[in-house]
């Protein structure tokens, strides 16, 4: 039988683990400011303005891409972050109705997917809660098309100009 102040020694060592855990994870769920009050505050996306996300999501530019032409912008973009699946999505809405983009389709199933649009944008974002469930990751991609032709045959709030 182990000598019993190595059995307290350890008993204490294992407390203090946890609670270094237990504190470590607790930020993770913590919701998203939308924008609203104090908290950091979001982040634009790439060259898109108008598309936010939160600071605690994380680009992976090995995942991402984009393209650019004289009538076409748009592309991929990948993030990841500790963050609540049901804050994210919730923050997404938020804040693209805020930029004026219209929310026109969601489908929920192991992942959240989220439709918007602008008269010459689209925005497809898919959300999925990595392994760990809450504990772990989630993950964010973007989906942007840009007809950049179109818009110049509108004015500032999306309504055709005609010439």
């Amino acid at each position: 039988m182990a000598n019993p102040m190595v059995r307290r020694f350890s008993v204490y060592v294992c407390a203090v683990a946890c609670l270094l855990m237990a504190a470590g994870c607790s930020s993770k769920n913590s919701p998203v400011d939308a924008g609203i009050g104090a908290g950091p505050l979001p982040t634009s996306v790439a060259n898109y303005d108008d598309i936010e996300i939160p600071p605690e999501m994380k680009m992976d530019t090995k995942k991402s891409m984009s393209i650019t032409t004289e009538s076409f912008r748009g592309g991929m973009l990948s993030f990841s972050g500790s963050i609540e699946i049901t804050s994210l999505r919730d923050y997404i809405i938020t804040t693209m109705k805020n930029n004026q983009w219209r929310h026109v389709g969601e489908a929920s199933y192991d992942n959240v997917l989220l439709a918007f649009t602008k008269p010459n944008k689209t925005c497809m974002v898919v959300l999925e809660e990595g392994f760990g469930g809450k504990l772990g990751k989630t993950y964010l991609e973007l989906y942007i098309t840009v007809d950049v032709a179109a818009s110049s045959s509108l004015n500032p709030f999306g309504e055709p100009v005609n010439k």
